[in-house]
């Protein structure tokens, strides 16, 4: 099966990540809506195209952007820290062969390519290509091929009985567990996560999943704080996953 397959996900990500002003030219947004014209995925064929092969890939990831600290927690989760490669971006000042790195891996998958830098980023480093900077995308390749995992053995971060699950849950967050939401649908989105929260360890269950990463990285937002002191059982939940070394001390997170 070819794996350069064009994207088929219907998921949108929570919103763009934080900005810094870089100079013109040295833009870095959130891949939202693309700007790539092709996606692509990892497959599992071995003739041209992007197989599962440790270390062949990295991560362009920006400090204190939501996207890329969930992918660097389920980097955590999974193991790969070790097989997958990742770059922080910052300021181009401060990280610039990061930035021409970048620069090059967009300007090899599209020629002339002159829009804006986007990140989080897959790169494939033996062609020195994007393989995509869709984050729902990326965080299912890390969880399936690139960790081992397949229809024959699913990771159980995203197990196929709870993909409908992890799915609503996502678009819950997206639409009313942001700053932008309005206080009566964010109440009511809190209100039903410390419901589910009050009867079981986790947010789908016993068993931690790709739908926890989610919600701890919505509900540790700055913006929230005000919003989650009605909520104890949500805090106890965010200092309880806060613990474990995946979600503690991302550089994703950057000031908090």
């Amino acid at each position: 099966m070819p794996e350069t397959a064009s994207r088929t996900s219907s998921t949108t990500d929570a919103g763009p990540c934080d900005q810094v002003p870089f100079p013109a030219g040295l833009r870095l947004e959130a891949a939202t809506p693309s700007v790539l014209p092709h996606q692509s995925r990892i497959g599992v064929g071995l003739a041209g195209g992007f197989y599962p092969a440790p270390h062949r890939y990295e991560l362009y990831l920006t400090v204190s952007c939501p996207q890329s600290l969930r992918i660097e927690i389920t980097l955590g989760l999974l193991g790969l820290e070790d097989s997958v490669a990742t770059t922080f971006l910052t300021h181009p000042g401060e990280t610039p062969d990061a930035f021409a790195s970048l620069r090059r891996a967009y300007e090899a998958t599209e020629h002339h390519y002159h829009g804006p830098l986007t990140a989080p980023a897959l790169c494939d480093r033996w062609s020195g290509r994007i393989v995509s900077n869709h984050t729902p995308d990326i965080l299912r390749d890390l969880a399936g091929l690139l960790s081992g995992h397949g229809a024959e053995c699913p990771s159980t971060l995203r197990p196929p009985a709870l993909a409908s699950d992890i799915r609503a849950l996502r678009d819950l967050l997206d639409r009313d567990v942001t700053a932008s939401a309005s206080p009566s649908a964010l109440s009511a989105a809190l209100e039903l996560l410390d419901c589910r929260l009050a009867v079981r360890p986790y947010v789908l269950g016993d068993t931690l999943t790709a739908a926890d990463v989610d919600v701890w990285v919505a509900l540790t937002r700055p913006a929230l704080a005000d919003s989650l002191r009605s909520f104890p059982g949500l805090q106890d939940y965010v200092r309880r996953l806060g613990d474990h070394p995946a979600f503690r001390g991302g550089r994703s997170t950057g000031p908090r």
